[in-house]
């Protein structure tokens, strides 16, 4: 039994629902996680996704800002929305659906992005990355009877080869130490297996952005691993591949990010 899952910032699911179209009538994933959606629920684009056979929906939005939503071919059940940092944000957003005799929650997260300074003493927007990082630790991978899988946009290039230069990016929002040692810290007392890696291990690259200010996004090739998928160790061994597709960045109106997808085969 094959089942997938992907993941991608969207970066405003109403300017960008063309290439989501044209993503899923390609790869038609089981359920598709968006982040960055940029709008409140009643204004979400339900009718289309309904339309390609996404029934299932549910959404946490907030009017003009981040935002996250999931839709799926299979029921989902216990939608459950956790405030972190207590300020309001739509920022996470999970729900269980079966696989056989199989639960697992599903979690889907866009994490702050931090701004441009890494000094939360100048920049409040850095401090309130690192403030949900440390709320996030206490999530586990592993809960009774049920199994977990966590998609999203975390904003954090963890590892050296997650990053174009490792060299020149340590003093940059998203690859530096305090939020790489954080997002570790994370994996490690959650319990979680990064999947990504447990398919492409270091030194390989993978990236799943590329920044919208390079004149030419593939020649340069500045890209970094910011988008992730991580599940309770137990799910490993079913992980068949993971696609990152790099070509969606080059579509019309791209996200900066790009789709990824986890193929499980149970």
């Amino acid at each position: 039994m094959s089942f997938s899952v992907t993941t991608w910032n969207i970066n405003s699911v109403r300017l960008r629902m063309p290439i989501v179209e044209q993503f899923i009538a390609r790869h038609q994933p089981d359920i598709l996680c968006l982040q960055e959606i940029k709008c409140q629920e009643p204004e979400f684009p339900l009718a289309p996704l309904k339309a390609l056979g996404y029934e299932h929906i549910i959404i946490h939005g907030q009017k003009g800002y981040h935002g996250v939503a999931i839709a799926s071919r299979v029921p989902l059940s216990e939608d459950h929305r956790q405030n972190y940092c207590n300020v309001g944000d739509a920022r996470h957003i999970s729900a269980i659906f079966e696989r056989g005799s199989r639960r697992i929650r599903l979690h889907n997260f866009y994490v702050p992005a931090g701004g441009d300074e890494p000094d939360r003493t100048i920049n409040p927007k850095f401090g309130h990355k690192l403030d949900f990082l440390e709320e996030m630790k206490v999530l586990k991978a592993d809960m009774p009877g049920v199994s977990s899988i966590l998609v999203g946009d975390l904003n954090i290039a963890p590892l050296e080869h997650d990053v174009w230069s490792h060299k020149q990016l340590l003093k940059i929002v998203s690859h530096t130490p305090v939020e790489t040692d954080g997002m570790k810290e994370v994996i490690a007392k959650g319990g979680w297996l990064d999947l990504m890696r447990q398919h492409t291990p270091e030194p390989e690259k993978i990236y799943t952005w590329w920044s919208y200010r390079a004149k030419d996004w593939e020649a340069a090739n500045k890209g970094r691993r910011l988008d992730h998928i991580w599940s309770s160790p137990e799910l490993g061994p079913f992980l068949d591949k993971i696609e990152v597709l790099k070509e969606a960045r080059g579509w019309n109106q791209p996200s900066d990010h790009v789709p990824v997808t986890a193929t499980f085969k149970f």
